[in-house]
């Protein structure tokens, strides 16, 4: 959620920043049921005021002797105000309300360093690094590869199921186990996150507070009607939630989390796209990195995560290239974002393998994360990081393609072997040598 503040005090700053998304309200609207609120809000105060004195009235007539047609007449008046307060409160509530839904409608503001752009042809090329290899044979793609290793099979999924899902076996069972664990390890180890196990369920409330509701409830698995559960689309939402309702304290502060979870998306409004292979599917795997860090921080802490996500792609020897999204790309929640895409050669093009991104005080507001540095200081708002790294089977997927020979065998990265038996490759009947 924005800074209230500033939506009320500097009205046309948020219009002007919020088109760089391409996104626009009815500002007239909201100015006028802002002012609507104010007077209410004056006029509450007065009648509380009101009442208070005349109470205070009531009390010293009583004890005073008083005739009973002044005190008549001033219960009277009393009743009056207590019936004007309860209507006024009532209108109060509910523009308060209306103003409540409206503010989750609004997505964060665009840092200043964010490049305007319309759609993904115009984010920024940052840097690559690696050069995609050079065969001398056509590239298969992932799925023929799978195919060749009789490991990856979409069509049992699909009896089992239905579209946009598969079921991995033997060695590619294997391989994706082996990255999970690879990239905990690594984040764990060398880049000091605290890993957590979290729920793959969670309630309204922990998906508003990190923003996928209600924008973005199209994509959500909701378990059933009469339950208030849903399906994890990413472990952001549940890791995050971890700073739900609490005040750091300074020392505690950055903090940094991973997790592996599966991932549920319906992928409303993407249908046609990607409906071979593993690029888009309905149950996938993640390794996900979040920081809770103090204002100060936040920049850099983006750079740092963005680092360890390519840490990863560095270490698996994979060609990728980072990506600055432009302003009419950024996420809903994010101020600034950049995609690690990596290199697919049976597509012959960089698709996104992770997203790094720095969502300020905007998660922190609705989830009433906050921090000081002691115990009687006023408490801050927090600032939130997340990050992929990985995605697992677009990783995998990525690995088959890149690391591919004409014959169809897979050479396994040096630095991955250990958790494959400390074997160099895969080999297209299934086994390894």
């Amino acid at each position: 959620m924005i800074d209230i503040k500033l939506l009320r005090n500097d009205l046309s700053k948020v219009v002007a920043n919020l088109a760089r998304r391409g996104f626009s309200f009815d500002s007239s609207w909201y100015a006028e049921q802002e002012e609507r609120r104010k007077v209410l809000q004056i006029r509450l105060e007065d009648l509380r005021r009101q009442r208070n004195e005349g109470s205070k009235t009531v009390g010293q007539i009583k004890s005073g002797g008083g005739d009973s047609a002044g005190l008549a007449a001033e219960m009277e008046r009393l009743t009056r105000i207590d019936h004007e307060l309860e209507v006024t409160q009532n209108e109060f509530r509910k523009i308060e309300g209306e103003l409540e839904a409206f503010y989750l409608t609004l997505p964060n503001l665009i840092e200043a360093s964010v490049p305007d752009g319309v759609d993904a042809t115009q984010n920024i090329e940052i840097r690559r690094v690696g050069e995609p290899p050079q065969f001398n044979f056509q590239a298969r793609d992932h799925v023929a590869i799978g195919e060749l290793l009789a490991c990856m099979d979409f069509a049992e999924a699909s009896r089992i199921v239905g579209a946009r899902f598969v079921v991995l076996k033997g060695v590619l069972a294997q391989l994706q186990r082996a990255l999970i664990n690879f990239m905990m390890d690594i984040h764990v180890a060398e880049h000091g996150y605290e890993e957590v196990y979290v729920p793959h369920l969670v309630n309204q409330d922990s998906l508003i507070g990190t923003g996928q509701l209600p924008k973005f409830e199209a994509e959500l698995f909701k378990i059933d009607k009469t339950a208030d559960w849903y399906l994890i689309p990413t472990a952001e939402v549940p890791v995050t939630n971890l700073a739900r309702d609490r005040i750091f304290r300074i020392g505690e502060l950055p903090k940094r989390w991973v997790a592996h979870t599966p991932c549920y998306r319906s992928e409303a409004g993407s249908y046609g796209k990607d409906l071979k292979g593993m690029i888009r599917q309905h149950q996938f795997e993640k390794v996900e990195l979040v920081t809770i860090t103090t204002p100060d921080h936040s920049g850099d802490a983006l750079e740092m995560l963005t680092a360890h996500a390519e840490a990863i792609l560095k270490k698996l020897e994979l060609p990728y290239r980072v990506m600055l999204l432009c302003s009419g790309d950024t996420g809903f929640a994010s101020t600034k974002t950049y995609d690690l895409e990596v290199w697919l050669p049976g597509q012959n093009q960089y698709r996104e393998i992770s997203s790094c991104s720095n969502f300020r005080d905007f998660q922190a507001r609705r989830l009433h994360a906050r921090w000081r540095t002691r115990s009687q200081d006023k408490p801050e708002w927090v600032h939130t990081l997340n990050g992929s790294a990985l995605a697992v089977g677009r990783t995998l997927a990525a690995l088959l393609e890149n690391r591919q020979d004409e014959g169809g065998r897979i050479s396994i990265p040096e630095l991955l072997r250990p958790y494959l038996g400390d074997r160099p490759h895969l080999v297209a009947d299934g086994g390894h040598d």
